[in-house]
C-alpha cells in the first residue's frame, strides 16, 4: 500500500515537465541543472521508501480473533532514470552510443541497489505510452529495489531451479535453443543475442530479448555485448513504430537475478517487452479471464506475430 502515490504529478504540460532541466527559475524541476545527459534519482512518489512509515499493529483478538494478515514495512527505493534532457527523444531515437551509456547506468544501479542488505530485488522497467497508464511523457524508466522478490520472478526462479535440477542445465538456455531451432518465432538474431515472440507469449507482440551467453544479470554484460544489445533494442523498437506506423506504447521489464545473496546460477538474465496494440486500432485488455482466474489468451498465433514483425524489420533494413 502506497497512499502517498495517490497525488502524482498527471500529464502536466510539455513547460512544466518535471523531468525536463531547469532552464526557468520559475520553474523548478525535479533535476536542478540546466543540462544534463542521463539522470538517475529517488522518486518523488515512491513505492518504496528507505525509511517507511511503521506499522500500526492492530490487536488480533479485537479485529477477527486469532486471524491476522501478513504484513511488512515497504523499505525499499525507488529511482526514475531520466534517459535524456530532450522531451521528445525516445530511447529508438537515441544513437547507439548513447542507449549503451544507459545500459552502463542500469548495471551501475543495479550493483549499488543490489549491495543493500535489505534489497532482495532490484526491478528496472519502462512504461511508455499513455494506453500503458504513464503519468509523465518525458522518455524515462523507473527502477525498484524490492525487499523481498516479486510473485513473477518466484515463479520463474522456482521453473528454472526444478529443470536444472532435473537436467542439469538452464531452462533458458533451453528455450534459447528451441527458438533458434525453430526459427518461426525469431525476430532479431545476432552474434550475442536473439529477440523473439516466445511460443507462450501472452501478448500479440510480446518480444523477449536474450542474451546467447548464459548470465544471470545485466552487470555481466561485456563492451561488445553491451553495444549489441542497444542495437537490438533500438531495432526491436523500430521495428515496433513501423508496424502500425506510429510509436508503439509498451512494458519494457527486466528480468535478473535476485540479490539476496543466493547463488541462483541458474537464472538468466533477459528482457520482456509487452506492446498492449493487436491490430493497428485495437487493444489488447487484461479482463475477466487474465485478472479473474490467472490465464492469458493470446488472440494471435505467435508465429504469425513475428513473421509481420520480420518483414518489417526487413523493410526498414532496405
Amino acid at each position: 500500500m502506497a497512499t502517498k502515490r495517490q497525488g502524482r504529478t498527471f500529464l502536466p504540460p510539455k513547460d512544466f515537465c518535471p523531468l525536463c532541466p531547469t532552464r526557468n527559475s520559475k520553474v523548478i524541476t525535479e533535476i536542478p541543472q540546466s543540462s544534463y545527459d542521463i539522470v538517475v534519482f529517488e522518486n518523488k512518489f515512491p513505492t518504496f521508501s528507505r525509511n517507511p512509515d511503521k506499522l500500526d499493529f492492530f490487536n488480533n483478538s479485537k479485529n477477527g480473533g486469532n486471524f491476522s494478515y501478513s504484513r511488512m514495512q515497504s523499505r525499499g527505493i525507488c529511482e526514475v532514470v531520466c534517459y535524456t534532457q530532450e522531451h521528445d527523444l525516445f530511447l529508438e531515437d537515441m544513437p547507439v552510443k548513447k542507449i549503451s551509456n544507459l545500459i552502463r547506468v542500469w548495471q551501475d544501479r543495479y550493483f549499488n541497489l543490489g549491495n543493500k542488505s535489505f534489497v532482495k530485488y532490484v526491478f528496472i522497467f519502462e512504461n511508455k505510452g499513455k494506453e500503458i497508464g504513464v503519468t509523465l511523457s518525458h522518455p524515462h524508466g523507473q527502477i525498484y529495489a524490492f525487499p523481498y522478490i516479486p510473485p513473477v520472478v518466484l515463479g520463474e526462479l522456482k521453473s528454472s531451479g526444478e529443470f536444472y535440477r532435473k537436467n542439469r542445465k538452464c531452462l533458458h538456455c533451453s528455450i534459447i535453443e528451441r527458438e533458434l531451432d525453430d526459427k518461426s518465432r525469431v525476430v532479431i538474431k545476432n552474434d550475442y543475442f536473439a529477440a523473439f515472440i516466445p511460443f507462450y507469449a501472452g501478448w500479440p507482440y510480446e518480444v523477449h530479448i536474450y542474451p546467447l551467453r548464459h548470465l544471470g544479470s545485466i552487470c555481466e554484460l561485456k563492451d561488445r555485448e553491451i553495444h549489441s544489445l542497444s542495437k537490438t533494442i533500438k531495432e526491436l523498437i523500430n521495428g515496433y513504430n513501423k508496424l502500425f506506423s506510429f510509436r508503439m506504447p509498451y512494458v519494457m521489464i527486466m528480468h535478473q537475478r535476485p540479490t539476496d545473496g543466493r547463488e541462483h546460477g541458474y537464472y538468466h538474465f533477459h528482457i520482456e517487452f509487452y506492446p498492449p496494440y493487436r491490430t493497428e486500432n485495437k487493444l489488447k485488455y487484461m479482463a475477466g479471464c487474465e485478472l479473474g482466474a490467472g490465464t492469458f489468451i493470446n488472440d494471435t498465433l505467435p508465429e504469425e506475430k513475428a513473421a509481420e514483425l520480420r518483414k518489417t524489420l526487413e523493410k526498414k533494413k532496405q
